[in-house]
């Protein structure tokens, strides 16, 4: 009996070696997965940093385009009147 329970248990011991040696490449890769999608979130986040700015300055050509077009119509809506 002792023999038979050496064994049950040397078959466990080795269930649980090779289950210890499956979950350490799950990490590893759990951990690779990771590693790259933190520098795709890098690469991501400055993607929207630089879209950002973009926007920024073409907002800011567009109301200096708009206010130029206001400027102009101001000045032909006076010389309208100055003609009348």
């Amino acid at each position: 009996m002792a023999l038979e329970q050496m064994e049950a248990l040397g078959t466990r011991v080795r269930g649980l070696v090779e289950l210890i040696q499956e979950l350490k490449r799950t990490k590893a890769t759990l951990e690779r997965d990771l590693r790259a999608a933190r520098e795709r979130l890098i690469v991501q986040e400055e993607r929207v940093r630089r879209w950002e700015r973009e926007r920024n300055e073409i907002r800011l050509r567009i109301e200096k385009v708009l206010g130029e077009l206001d400027l102009l119509e101001h000045i032909k809506g006076s010389k309208e009147v100055a003609l009348d």
